[in-house]
């Protein structure tokens, strides 16, 4: 991905005379022509993945050119020098990486700061400073795995995951070369061994990590690093041995096909990289070993054209600048797509970015003198990286300054504002929770560590009051039950009550077999069932408190109809199990949705908070909840407190000076527990039994 090998030194001496030896070439025109079927692969599919919806295969051809490319350079320096220089091949890295890696980040840093909403803040400066100091990757890993980011937008600068996978193999990849230099016969079988160990290790680990964790798998190098390995095994090979040119033919277009099959034919729902990875990655191996080819109709000549080679030349500028490009034309535009014609600018834009970073920076540093000096080199690293952690810690303070509003119970009245005539409250007071700190208002269960991530069947609740209480209370469900704990916190503190929560991500109180990410979810009824059991047989509440998502799927069901009734029939059941042990259950209704990211659309239009609305009849969903208690097979009552969120015709954003959700469905802490009141109206039949 990011070698060039022009400027090589020559070949190498053979090793043996008894197979034919390719020969030796400054510049490999068909490698930088897959440079560019690589970075137009990725280009489209961030343009419109509709178009190939298996483009971020392009990533997977470039570690394989970048490892091919890399092995060849250092294979060629042990050769004719006897050796290999970790300080120099550092040296050459920093030279080539670097200096157009910072611009961008600097510049997507400046950007940032003035085109994207303040919500974005605090993770477009973790991602600056996770990108300058390459750990992008153990980042995002991170990150896929955290429920409560499920709805974060895209940062300008996290396609240098990528950039950071490379960079953390090539800390192992050298050591190889430095270990078979200092050999004295260097046998070429001796390196390929540790190559291709390296390779299927990683491969293994990939497979393995892909089916049983894939959201950070994705960005994971123990998971990658096979994929650089395969070009760098090929390097080997092909150094020491020459391939027939029949073959040479058909590898070319069978490797092309294999690339282009992966692209067409996968999609986000694909398991990946582990299987599936091996397509565009052998793929690539296959345009790679077939080299050059003098035959009018072959591959070579399509990659060799002038067309692919100056795309290709710009390839590295070009993956540098296309995203955030695109970022920022979605935010500036406010869409989650691209319209055409905004597509074709990003593209132009970013060629033209590209362009001209290889002509002012690229060429300058690498055929001039610049950095060439391991101390040159080392500082400019330092204080590049210096400089985007400085960027990143100017958004930071705004941040910070930008979240700090203090609650005022005289102003931010929440919920006793619905009927008013600008139920939105007094505009020239100040939103709580601003909406860049909107994400971090949440419910105590998430800080306390009780709310139970997917994996987890065995419950350990949260509890919440004096241990002497004479009423004891729970709440139950998915994170859509969780968003009602400082309700029923403020509840029970002012009647003495003891609170347990139980609540699992995407898990609602039913003991159907649900969906969640696309696939059963066999650890919500065992949990439920788990809980059950602890509540009918330990705790014994007086009330069960339950709610969830109301756009939970149900496995097999036909249709979202039959997915619903499913799902109400299990509510059922469970509610009935509870009741039967004399506690009473309270279902309350799943609050109303809106718009994605709608922090981020209070904080474009806070003069215009009606452009941010949802109309209501869009908002309020049909609820299993409401079909379970309607079906009469419960004694349990239902709270609908939908009029606590929205007018006779829309469900807006902030109420009373209070911002009610923290995404698209889940309730900002604040709004949760200023609508204490409306819920203990609401449940007074049940409540004032207790």
């Amino acid at each position: 991905m990011t070698t060039d090998l022009r400027s090589v030194p020559g070949p190498p001496a053979p090793e043996r005379p008894a197979s034919p030896r390719p020969a030796a070439r400054r510049f490999l025109p068909e490698v930088q022509g897959l440079r560019a079927v690589a970075v137009l692969l990725v280009l489209v599919y961030h343009l419109d993945k509709d178009l190939l919806p298996g483009g971020y295969a392009g990533v997977d051809v470039f570690f394989v050119i970048s490892g091919f490319l890399i092995t060849t350079l250092l294979l060629r320096e042990a050769d004719t020098r006897g050796r290999v220089s970790l300080a120099g091949f550092y040296v050459r890295r920093v030279r080539r990486i670097l200096p157009a890696a910072t611009l961008v980040l600097l510049a997507t840093g400046v950007a940032a700061f003035l085109l994207l909403p303040s919500p974005r803040l605090l993770d477009t400066a973790r991602q600056l400073i996770a990108s300058a100091a390459y750990v992008e990757n153990f980042y995002l890993a991170t990150e896929s795995v955290d429920y409560l980011a499920a709805e974060t937008a895209a940062s300008p600068v996290q396609h240098y995951w990528s950039l950071a996978v490379e960079e953390q193999f090539y800390l192992v990849w050298p050591l190889l070369f430095v270990g078979w230099a200092a050999l004295g016969a260097r046998r070429t079988r001796t390196l390929l061994a540790a190559a291709a160990a390296v390779l299927v290790a990683s491969f293994t680990c990939s497979v393995v990590m892909t089916a049983s964790d894939p959201q950070p798998s994705y960005f994971l190098p123990q998971t990658r690093m096979w994929e650089l390995a395969v070009g760098g095994v090929l390097a080997i090979v092909l150094a020491r041995r020459a391939l027939p040119a029949g073959l040479r033919r058909v590898l070319g277009w069978a490797g092309l096909a294999a690339i282009i099959a992966a692209v067409v034919g996968f999609d986000d729902a694909t398991a990946f990289p582990g299987w599936a990875a091996a397509v565009p990655v052998f793929g690539a191996a296959a345009v790679i070993a077939a080299g050059h080819s003098d035959t009018r109709w072959s591959a070579y000549g399509l990659l060799a054209s002038a067309p692919a080679r100056f795309v290709g030349d710009i390839s590295y500028a070009l993956y540098l600048w296309h995203w955030p490009v695109i970022v920022f034309a979605l935010s500036v535009t406010d869409r989650d797509s691209l319209t055409p014609a905004a597509a074709v600018g990003a593209a132009a834009l970013s060629v033209a970015l590209a362009w001209g970073t290889k002509v002012l920076v690229e060429d300058p540093v690498r055929d001039g003198g610049l950095l060439r000096a391991g101390r040159a080199a080392t500082a400019f690293a330092l204080s590049a990286t210096l400089v985007v952690t400085s960027v990143g810690a100017a958004q930071y303070l705004r941040y910070q300054w930008l979240r700090g509003v203090e609650f005022d119970p005289a102003v931010h009245v929440g919920p006793q504002a619905i009927g008013d005539e600008r139920p939105e409250g007094d505009p020239d007071e100040r939103i709580y929770p601003p909406p860049v700190g909107a994400e971090e208002d949440l419910p105590s269960v998430y800080d306390d560590d009780c709310q139970a991530s997917n994996a987890e069947v065995t419950p350990d609740p949260c509890v919440y009051g004096p241990d002497d209480a004479e009423t004891v209370i729970a709440v139950v469900g998915d994170s859509h039950a969780a968003h009602w704990v400082p309700a029923l916190r403020s509840l029970a503190g002012e009647r003495n009550w003891l609170l347990y929560s139980y609540t699992k991500s995407s898990c609602a109180f039913t003991d159907t077999l649900t969906v969640t990410a696309d696939a059963p979810y066999p650890e919500c009824p065992e949990w439920n069932a788990a809980v059950t059991d602890e509540l009918v047989q330990t705790v014994r509440p007086d009330v069960v408190f339950t709610s969830s998502h109301s756009r939970t799927d149900a496995v097999g069901a036909a249709d979202d109809e039959e997915g619903r009734a499913a799902i109400a029939d299990g509510m059922a059941r469970m509610w009935s199990v509870l009741e039967e042990a004399g506690t009473d259950v309270v279902a309350i209704r799943d609050t109303p949705v809106t718009r994605p990211r709608i922090p981020e659309c209070v904080d474009r239009h806070p003069d215009a908070l009606d452009a941010c609305a949802s109309p209501r009849e869009d908002a309020v969903r049909d609820d299993p909840q409401v079909r379970a208690v309607e079906s009469g097979g419960t004694g349990a009552d239902l709270v609908d407190l939908t009029d606590d969120f929205c007018t006779d015709d829309s469900c807006p954003p902030v109420v009373g000076n209070v911002l009610i959700y923290r995404d698209s469905h889940h309730l900002t802490a604040t709004y949760s527990r200023l609508l204490a009141p409306a819920l203990e109206e609401a449940a007074a039949d049940v409540l004032d039994d207790q």
